[in-house]
């Protein structure tokens, strides 16, 4: 048995328990301040939001937004059901709220898409009152005399609300900026031209609708600085020319290399011949000597030979007086 000393806290203990699991999931004062600001939602709706896990004070805050700013469209269902579909409420709502004070047109379907995709509608909407200044990084160019130019932009846009669904980001309007870029300065004759008049880079750019198919509309390209570099044209002149050395020079050395190798081939052969032509005088005495014993040689034959062998010796030593003439003769 209880103590009844200790009976009347735990009655007490019991009610705050019993009151603070009823104001939980029936908050009385969401709903009272709600009734105060012209909201009208009741008890059960509260705490069946409570029941659906979704907290009842983002959104009857942000129907209280809603009614004061003239948003009457906007319905408690529309709101539980983004929430539950993992939107931004307080955003969304936001957003509405600034395009309607803006006199943008933003509906609340829009809305819900551009938060759902990602992106930050309530951010949209004050880019589309205030512009915003993107700064491209250096953009490297070369005019035709080859002259490098290193320039940077800054690009004003603004945000476009149809297109932020499926638009291209602040990456592809960089991208595309530079690319102009690029092109303005290469199309130019000469370096000192896009030195004198910087806003034709700008003004060529601007013609060519960079903002087609991304989520901002483009108001201004500025060319904030434009820097020399290097003279690449020359550069690329030098690189030429040491190419072109260096295929000469392979060139040569490959026809260096094939006439040595045509000159070592016609030693080879020469030498060749010169053995054949040794082998063939090898043979010569023992042809003699066959000849002698079958009869077919006789011995005039052979004195008359040799006295034609010392002539020739004799006119080949006046014609050689080097010693360099022919060798010595067929038979000793």
């Amino acid at each position: 048995m209880i103590d009844s000393f200790y009976l009347p806290f735990i009655l007490i203990a019991g009610g705050i328990i019993l009151l603070a699991l009823l104001f939980h999931y029936v908050p009385f004062i969401l709903w009272l301040s709600a009734k105060v600001s012209g909201v009208h939602i009741s008890l059960v709706q509260l705490f069946l939001m409570r029941i659906r896990n979704v907290p009842p004070s983002i959104i009857v805050q942000a129907l209280i937004e809603a009614h004061k700013a003239g948003l009457k469209s906007i319905t408690r269902d529309d709101l539980e059901a983004h929430y539950l579909a993992g939107g931004h409420v307080e955003k969304v709502v936001h957003a509405l709220v600034s395009a309607s004070k803006a006199n943008i047109e933003l509906s609340f379907q829009m809305a819900t898409a551009i938060d759902l995709a990602g992106r930050d509608v309530f951010e949209a909407v004050q880019m589309s009152v205030n512009p915003k200044v993107i700064d491209t990084p250096p953009v490297t160019a070369v005019a035709k005399d080859g002259i490098q130019l290193i320039a940077k932009a800054r690009v004003t846009v603004r945000a476009n609300i149809r297109q932020l669904v499926g638009g291209a980001g602040e990456d592809t309007i960089l991208a595309r900026v530079g690319e102009g870029i690029v092109s303005s300065i290469g199309s130019s004759e000469n370096h000192k031209s896009v030195l004198e008049n910087p806003d034709s880079i700008s003004k060529l750019v601007l013609r060519k609708g960079l903002d087609a198919g991304t989520a901002f509309e483009i108001l201004s390209i500025d060319i904030a600085d434009i820097d020399i570099g290097k003279n690449i044209g020359a550069a690329l002149q030098i690189d030429q020319a040491n190419a072109d050395k260096n295929i000469a020079q392979a060139k040569a050395e490959e026809r260096r290399a094939m006439a040595v190798a045509s000159e070592q081939e016609m030693k080879a052969k020469a030498e060749e011949a010169r053995a054949n032509v040794i082998q063939a005088e090898a043979e010569v005495p023992k042809a003699m000597a066959e000849a002698f014993r079958s009869g077919n040689l006789g011995i005039m034959d052979y004195y008359r030979m040799k006295n034609i062998q010392a002539d020739t010796l004799m006119r080949d030593s006046i014609a050689h007086p080097d010693n360099s003439g022919p060798s010595e003769p067929l038979t000793k």
